[in-house]
This record gives C-alpha cells, structure tokens and sequence, in this order.
C-alpha cells in the first residue's frame, strides 16, 4: 500500500482511541447531571470488570502477534508478546457499548470509530482479528454485566442516584 494509507492505519492503530475518548467527553458533559451520575457509576463499575475479564482472557489464551508469526516488522513498533486480547480495542470499544446505554447514535458513531482501531491494529501487524473480536466481546459483556447490577441497585432503591433513581 502507498505512505499515505500506511500513514492513515498507524493514525487509526495507535492514536484514534484518543479521539474516541474526547468525542465521548464532550457528548458526557451535554448530558444532564442525574444521567452524568448513572453514567459514571456504570463506568466505575465497568472499567475494573472489564479489566478482570480482560486479564483472566489473556492468561487462558495466548495468541503471537501476527509479526512474530509472519516474520516481519509491522507498522507500529510493538513487544512480542501476548496480543490476546487488545488493549486499545478493549478502550474503544468500551466507550461506544457504555454510551449505547444512553444515546444509539453517538453509540454507533463511536462504534465505526472503534472498528476503524481494530482494523488498523490488524492492518499494522499487531494484532488478529480473534484478539479485536475478544476485546470488542470483553466489551459488551462488561458494559451488559454493569448495567444489570446497576439496574439491581436502582430496583433497591438505592440512593447513589440522588432522589431521582428512575431512569
């Protein structure tokens, strides 16, 4: 492929994520307060759970990089370890499934976004499509896995959101 599509994968592998992460800042602080605070504590919960699944993952499952296998140098520098699950698919994805919960188009838009890291990191060199589908599935099942318990917590009547706890 040309430097410039070379150059738009390395972007898309290596740095997107960051503009995901931005994109759902500014859509988090147009939100109302009450849903800022449903959307944080599913977050809190979220992040540590996926983080578990992710870890457990990687120790069940060891896949080489495509580089080690293939013998060749990809487009971001990378170690040669474990590329089960990713990690930078793992964030991207995050994002969009936790979002899905409140607004599905902003979901869908950060969704295409994440897709296009995943695909870059494969189009790189550093990661198989099984090691994106992991950390795209390790998503949902956190985000899926917290906003039950949240749902418990609300049908407690909890008061961790305000006295509101309707959503």
């Amino acid at each position: 492929m040309s430097e410039a599509t070379n150059l738009i994968f390395i972007f898309g592998a290596q740095y997107l994520y960051l503009a995901i992460i931005i994109i759902a800042s500014i859509w988090f602080f147009t939100q109302p307060k009450p849903r800022q605070r449903e959307i944080l504590l599913i977050t809190c919960i979220c992040l540590p759970l996926a983080l578990i699944i992710f870890e457990i993952a990687a120790r069940i499952y060891y896949n080489p990089r495509p580089f080690v296998l293939g013998h060749f140098a990809p487009l971001v520098a990378h170690k040669a370890d474990n590329g089960f699950p990713s990690h930078h698919m793992l964030l991207a994805s995050l994002i969009p499934a936790i979002i899905f919960l409140f607004d599905r188009r902003a979901s869908l838009s950060l969704l295409i976004l994440a897709l296009f890291v995943g695909f870059s990191r494969v189009y790189a060199g550093v990661h198989h499509v099984i090691d994106i589908a992991g950390s795209l599935f390790i998503a949902v099942s956190a985000v899926t896995l917290s906003y039950f318990f949240v749902k418990y917590l609300k049908s407690r009547k909890l008061r961790i959101f305000g006295r509101d706890s309707g959503r």
